[in-house]
This record gives structure tokens, C-alpha cells and sequence, in this order.
């Protein structure tokens, strides 16, 4: 039997109260799959593979020198959320975004919450996302993060927490709704009997959002999906998107800023873009404003943004946001702008630009995961408990040399889901990241998620640049 062998041990399950007992809303899940066996788990697993495998879902590694694509790895146990844990996270999230976009809002303009004492000036003013070119400017509706993926972990204590917020240019969506295509196809039984909430109307929500950024009086706006390239890890999902709204993929070199508008060129000669999907870094869209070195934005690009005559998602700037220094402050910006308790804790974080926190982080570097502000993809980290008296002696010098740059959290237990490994199940630790689409009169929040999978025995690292995978995330839509 599959998972006679299976044994949550001291760690939250996602599927299992207890060795032999599922929890109630898996319950289903786990009795078919026990039917299934395991030969027939493991070739529908070898089945899934081949599909992702033939639709193309890859990302690219930079470092990796045996050939920049790969296929993102993808276990076919499924993690479930009930549909009453949902809602509560549906809300905190929304609670969260609509937070984060008053700060950006107030941050580029009149700072009352750094004049207030909620922010000191030197957090934001050291932050590297936060850009002086973005001053003043007035996104459409004053919507500045259009598309968000926050990232959640669940502790021991079967709590949520969020673990960091990507404005910036979120990744994963894609992989999202190609695994529900193949675990629909692998299982089309058990998503007739367990009343999954679906995920495939994503293109048409995000499409709807972008299209809301083009100004009112314009009948039909052309909206591009805007690609560093195919050497980009994510180059599958800018072209899947694209190609899933019917809207254009570009690169900087196919735009130019012409008669006061972007323009796209065709064969046909010039044609305006109204609504940009911009999936490039910050410092990259426009050499004028920014890097001058850029080879992948548009120069003069800024300039007809702050005149209203192209709209960006997301808006430059909101990676200040992204800050992991930034991040410790949310649950006061929430309180500041909304006057409002969190609904979603933050992991308790400690600020080595703090002395008292610089010194407990460098006496206990052995048990606490340390990340610079600013790193992403599971770089830039010292997990304590795995690391070495070496590795530890390295970060407290980058530690002491720059203290902005460091926040440091305690080891969170993840929770875990039963994964398939090697022809055995086996638990391994996952983590969160659902994404929100901000309109102004409307938030919405897609169901599920990308739950992404420490495939290595222990490791509490899911990025897929350090070899991980994903799972497909189930929502149900009662219980």
C-alpha cells in the first residue's frame, strides 16, 4: 500500500493528521491513491513528466554549466487547502496587497509614515529598490502593484506565515496552470468526485487586469507581455502568458519611443502600445532613467510613463517593497494605513542595522536562517542548522561589514506533503506562493497557488534554482 509506510513524524502535515490518518477534506485523495497502488502512482508520475516534458515547462539555470533549460520537477501527490483555511488566507492577503500599495503610494510622495516614526527614513532611503526616478509619479487609479506573489509557510503549529512579498515581477503562474493540466488529464476521476476550484480562467483575470491600466476613452488598447529574452529563467512563462491573452511578447529592441507614445514595430510599420506587462527588473527599463548600460528596456520609456501615455505592470519603484528589511515593517504599515490587526503573521524577523538584533543574530547564527535584503531564489542564505562553523564565520563578517543588508528569522519547521520519491513516499517541505491581481475596486486572489517542493531529504529550501520542485494545489470549494 502507498502509504502504510508513511509517517507525518514531528511535522505539520498537509494531508496526514497522524501516521494512518488522513485529514478530513484529503481523505478522498488519499483512498484513491491507495487504489491506485504504487507501480500505477509511479508511471502516472513518469506519465506527467513526459507531458510538462512535451509542453515545454522549463526555466533557466545561469549558473548551471550543463546547459541553461530545464524541466521544473513536478510531484503528482497533490497538497489540498479547505475551503474555510482559504477564505481566511484570501483575506489577510488582500488585507496585505491593499497595505503595501498605500505604503508605495505614500513612499514616493509625501513619506507620512517615515514623518510619523513608523519607517525610519534610513530603511527606505538605503533600499535598493527604492528608486529616485519614481518620485512623484501617479500610476493609473494609483495602483501601483498590479500583480503580487506573496510567499507563505505554514510552522509547526499549522499557522500561516507570510515569508516574503514579490512587486516586482512575480514568478511561477505558469508552472501553476500546467500542472493542473496534466493532473487533470493523469486523474480525471478524483476532479469529478472532490470539488477542486478550478485555475484556468488566470489569462483572462490578468488580461482584464492590464486592460483596466489603459486609458478609458481608447476602444480597442494593445497590450504587450515585455521579455529580457529567451535566456531569462522564466522566458517560458513570458511567452505562455503572452500567447495565453493573445497579446504580443516583445523585447526592448522590438519598442521605441516615438511622436510621444511606445511603439511597437511591425511589418507594417510602427503601432502603439498601450498597456505594458513588463517582466524585466527595474533598472533595466529605460538606460535614461536608470542603467545606462541596459540593453533590454526602452530609453526614453519613463518619460511617456510619467506622462500617462503607457501604462506599466508593475508600476517602477515597487521593488522597495521587496525588501526583506522593508518586509519586517508590514504588519505596521497595515496598522498605519488601514488601522487594522495583520490577519497574516509575519516570521518574527530580526534587523542587524538594529544593534541588539545584530548581536543576539551573530551569538546564535547556529539555529536562525540569515538572507540578505535583497537576494532571491534561495542565494544570499545561511540556513544555521545545516551550515558549518566556516560558512557560519563567513556571513558574521558580511554581517558586521554591512548590517543593512542582513535580516535573519528562526528555523521555521515547514510543514510538510507526501511526495513520491524514488518509488516511496515520503514527506518533504513546502511553501505558498497564491497571487493577487490588484484593480483598485477589486483584489482578486487565484485559487491555490504555486506550492513549491524541497525535493531533497531535509532541506528547507523549495527554489527551483536549488532543486526544487512543485506540486499542483488543490482549493476545494466546500468544507
Amino acid at each position: 500500500m502507498p502509504f502504510d509506510a508513511y509517517d507525518p513524524e514531528e511535522f505539520y502535515d498537509e494531508l496526514f493528521i497522524e501516521k494512518g490518518k488522513p485529514r478530513s477534506h484529503s481523505s478522498s485523495l488519499i483512498e484513491y491513491m491507495i487504489g491506485l497502488g504504487i507501480e500505477q502512482l509511479e508511471q502516472q508520475r513518469l506519465t506527467a513528466e513526459i507531458a510538462l516534458y512535451k509542453l515545454g515547462v522549463t526555466f533557466n539555470v545561469y549558473s548551471d554549466n550543463r546547459g541553461v533549460e530545464k524541466i521544473f520537477p513536478f510531484d503528482i501527490i497533490p497538497r489540498i487547502i479547505c475551503n474555510s483555511e482559504w477564505e481566511s488566507l484570501e483575506k489577510g492577503l488582500k488585507q496585505r496587497i491593499q497595505a503595501l500599495n498605500l505604503f508605495l503610494n505614500d513612499v514616493y510622495s509625501e513619506q507620512k509614515i517615515v514623518k510619523d516614526g513608523k519607517i525610519p527614513a534610513e530603511v527606505i532611503n538605503t533600499a535598493s529598490g527604492f528608486l529616485k526616478p519614481c518620485w512623484g509619479i501617479k500610476p493609473p487609479g494609483g495602483i501601483w502593484c498590479h500583480i503580487t506573489g506573496t510567499d507563505l509557510v505554514r510552522d509547526l503549529d499549522g499557522g500561516w506565515y507570510v515569508l516574503e512579498d514579490n512587486l516586482r515581477s512575480p514568478s511561477g503562474i505558469s508552472y501553476v496552470l500546467e500542472n493542473r493540466r496534466v493532473m487533470k488529464s493523469t486523474f480525471p476521476e478524483i476532479f469529478q468526485n472532490m470539488a477542486v476550484a478550478p485555475v484556468d480562467d488566470y489569462p483572462s483575470q490578468l488580461l482584464e487586469t492590464l486592460l483596466n491600466l489603459a486609458p478609458p476613452q481608447l476602444p480597442n488598447p494593445t497590450v504587450a507581455v515585455l521579455t529580457p529574452g529567451i535566456y531569462n529563467s522564466a522566458y517560458y512563462e513570458h511567452s505562455f502568458l503572452a500567447q495565453q491573452m493573445g497579446v504580443e511578447l516583445v523585447e526592448g529592441r522590438d519598442l521605441v519611443v516615438a511622436d510621444g507614445y511606445l511603439q511597437m514595430r511591425t511589418t507594417r510599420g510602427l503601432h502603439r502600445v498601450d498597456v505594458v506587462y513588463r517582466r524585466i527588473d527595474d533598472n533595466f527599463l529605460d538606460p535614461l532613467a536608470f542603467n545606462p548600460k541596459s540593453l533590454l528596456g526602452v530609453p526614453g520609456l519613463m518619460e511617456v510613463y510619467q506622462q500617462g501615455r503607457v501604462a506599466l505592470a508593475n508600476a517602477p519603484g515597487t521593488g522597495v517593497a521587496d525588501d526583506k528589511v522593508i518586509y519586517a515593517y508590514v504588519p505596521d504599515m497595515i496598522r498605519y494605513y488601514l488601522g487594522e490587526e495583520p490577519i497574516l503573521a509575519n516570521v518574527p524577523t530580526y534587523l542587524c542595522w538594529r544593534e541588539e538584533d545584530r548581536k543576539y543574530v551573530l551569538n546564535n547564527l547556529e539555529s536562525l536562517v540569515v538572507k540578505s535584503a535583497n537576494e532571491a531564489g534561495g542565494y544570499g542564505m545561511l540556513i544555521g542548522t545545516k551550515s558549518t562553523a566556516a560558512e557560519r564565520e563567513e556571513f558574521a563578517q558580511k554581517i558586521i561589514a554591512q548590517p543593512r543588508n542582513y535580516i535573519a528569522q528562526p528555523t521555521l519547521s515547514l510543514s510538510r506533503v507526501p511526495t513520491l520519491i524514488d518509488g516511496k513516499i515520503e514527506g518533504r517541505h513546502v511553501d505558498l506562493r497564491p497571487y493577487i491581481l490588484h484593480r483598485g475596486d477589486e483584489i482578486y486572489v487565484h485559487p491555490g497557488g504555486l506550492t513549491r517542493v524541497a525535493l531533497k531529504k531535509g532541506s528547507l529550501v523549495v527554489n527551483s534554482s536549488q532543486g526544487g520542485g512543485s506540486k499542483d494545489t488543490w482549493v476545494l470549494n466546500k468544507g
